[in-house]
């Protein structure tokens, strides 16, 4: 009986991935086209070190300094292909074949990328998150994060974090 207790709780242990852009350096400026304030895209991630089992990515964008909502969440995107590169300006819509195929959730960005905005002219710190999975994810696109986080439990194989910071008129 012990040894069940210890093997249904006992969970993988998340391996590193390393995640970069071409668009900005790790904890640096984002630049004004990824934000709200500029044309909105989505930068493009670099994504190296997948591992050979992985069905699945999942990428999230959050802001670590958002006033009331710590973590608010601006991205959710799941069931992409494990790809070394996410293109650049993902369009928007629930679920997307091109440039790849991702489907995307409820976040501040309704099924859609929504870039840095933060109020006045206040500097907040963001994280894109990427996941690697043992699986493809089976759940709605009406999924907000802590619905996602839940149904990726017990499948994430990777993790990688890439931040950047942005406030509008800096230098």
């Amino acid at each position: 009986m012990e040894a069940d207790i210890l093997h249904i709780t006992d969970k993988p242990e998340v391996k590193n991935l390393k995640i970069t852009s071409p668009s900005f350096e790790n904890n640096s400026w984002i630049p004004t086209k990824f934000s709200g304030y500029g044309e909105d895209l989505s930068p493009e991630l670099i994504i190296e070190g997948i591992a050979k089992g992985a069905k699945s990515m999942v990428v999230t964008l959050d802001d670590l300094e958002h006033p009331i909502f710590p973590g608010y969440n601006h991205w959710l995107a799941w069931n992409l292909t494990p790809i070394n590169r996410i293109p650049q300006g993902l369009p928007k819509g629930a679920v997307i074949d091109t440039p790849i195929h991702a489907e995307q959730g409820l976040a501040y960005g309704k099924h859609c990328y929504r870039g840095p905005k933060p109020p006045f002219n206040w500097n907040h710190r963001y994280r894109f998150t990427v996941y690697t999975l043992d699986t493809m994810l089976s759940i709605s696109t009406d999924s907000n994060k802590s619905e996602l986080l839940r149904a990726m439990e017990g499948h994430m194989l990777q993790k990688g974090e890439l931040y950047g910071s942005y406030q509008r008129k800096h230098n």
